[in-house]
């Protein structure tokens, strides 16, 4: 799975938790919080796509980004070495 659509299951996850942007077009650059969600949002949003990728990674792992794209280059990387 590449950069492109991890950020594709990222960006449908954010439209089940936050409908609200379901017909937003959201890009890498976007940031959670600037997009209006809160912690349990963003750790919502964060669990769900793990979840969805298969991936067993400690959350405190993914506080690191401060946009979805660089959420989705994170995530690629834990699923290369994994």
């Amino acid at each position: 799975m590449n950069t492109d659509s991890i950020l594709k299951v990222i960006i449908d996850i954010i439209g089940e938790v936050m409908p609200k942007l379901k017909d937003h077009t959201l890009e890498a650059s976007d940031g959670l919080e600037a997009l209006g969600a809160n912690s349990m949002d963003r750790a919502e949003i964060v669990i769900m796509t793990l979840e969805n990728l298969g991936l067993k990674v400690p959350l405190f792992e993914m506080f690191g980004p401060r946009n979805i794209g660089e959420l989705a280059e994170l995530l690629h990387a834990k699923l290369q070495a994994a």
